[in-house]
């Protein structure tokens, strides 16, 4: 089976790459904008059609939430989350081919105090979260055979993310400044990475799922568990409130992720989210 992952240099890409050595049953094409420019609807289609895709698992998006929010980078971030989905969902549909299609807690605005259900009003209040929100209905629109897969905090050992952040500054500071009321739930790329073989591997059943890792957590907490774990003991963690360090970008105050549904339909049994830290500061020693 041939399969097409997109974005595939990024957190989520580079964590699918490593897991499809052990998946040789199935033929990868791993792109990125050198190899397929998933904003060119005619490049997709025939890209599609000619290495006879039966599943794409687009994990290419514009994820600098605050510099969405500037005008200079609107039309880009428009185009890879609302428009490419749209042009990757119609060469599925064209030839029969299955869409993942990844996606953000961002769709939701945060004012829940209970876990999002996939059938929660969605209501954006950034320029990402809107364009994200976007290209899940374009997507599901076209593409009969689509499983959109929202998820939240996502970290990995590849890329930029708040892991390797906390690290860093961890090591070059004294003290740190961390938000304690943004509360949700860490993703580890590893896991939504097997997490999307196993839907591949039982067979795709169209519909929007959550996944993110198990527990729940403040980002205050969360530093606090990557510098305890890592043993970071010289930088001090101050708990501030989200206006005393201000941002471009809206952000969910509450996006905890409701996995009851990926979970019985899937079979999945998902890591809490501490232990997933511990595995991927293990990789990363």
């Amino acid at each position: 089976m041939n399969i097409l992952v997109t974005g595939s240099n990024g957190q989520l890409g580079n964590e699918i790459r490593l897991i499809a050595k052990e998946h040789t049953e199935n033929n990868y094409f791993f792109t990125d904008i050198q190899e397929l420019d998933i904003c060119d609807e005619q490049n997709v289609i025939d890209f599609v059609n000619n290495n006879d895709i039966k599943f794409i698992i687009n994990c290419a998006a514009f994820t600098a939430v605050d510099k969405a929010e500037d005008n200079a980078n609107r039309l880009l971030c428009d185009r890879l989350n609302r428009l490419a989905p749209q042009y990757l969902a119609h060469a599925a549909e064209t030839v029969g081919a299955t869409l993942i299609h990844i996606s953000t807690d961002y769709v939701y605005d945060g004012r829940s105090y209970v876990p999002y259900r996939e059938d929660d009003k969605c209501h954006p209040k950034s320029v990402y979260g809107a364009s994200k929100l976007a290209g899940e209905i374009n997507a599901m629109s076209i593409c009969h055979q689509c499983v959109i897969l929202r998820t939240a905090w996502l970290y990995s050992p590849f890329g930029n993310n708040f892991v390797k952040t906390m690290l860093r500054l961890g090591r070059e500071r004294d003290s740190l400044n961390v938000v304690f009321d943004q509360i949700g739930t860490p993703t580890y790329g590893h896991d939504l990475a097997q997490a999307i073989f196993h839907i591949i591997e039982k067979g795709a059943i169209p519909g929007i799922y959550h996944f993110s890792d198990e527990g729940v957590c403040s980002w205050y907490d969360f530093a606090k568990a990557i510098h305890r774990t890592a043993g970071i003991t010289t930088c001090k963690i101050h708990p501030v409130h989200t206006d005393e360090y201000p941002a471009i970008a809206y952000r969910p105050p509450y996006s905890v992720l409701d996995k009851t549904k990926i979970k019985t339909t899937y079979n999945i049994e998902i890591p809490q989210w501490e232990d997933s830290l511990q595995h991927c500061l293990n990789r990363m020693k």
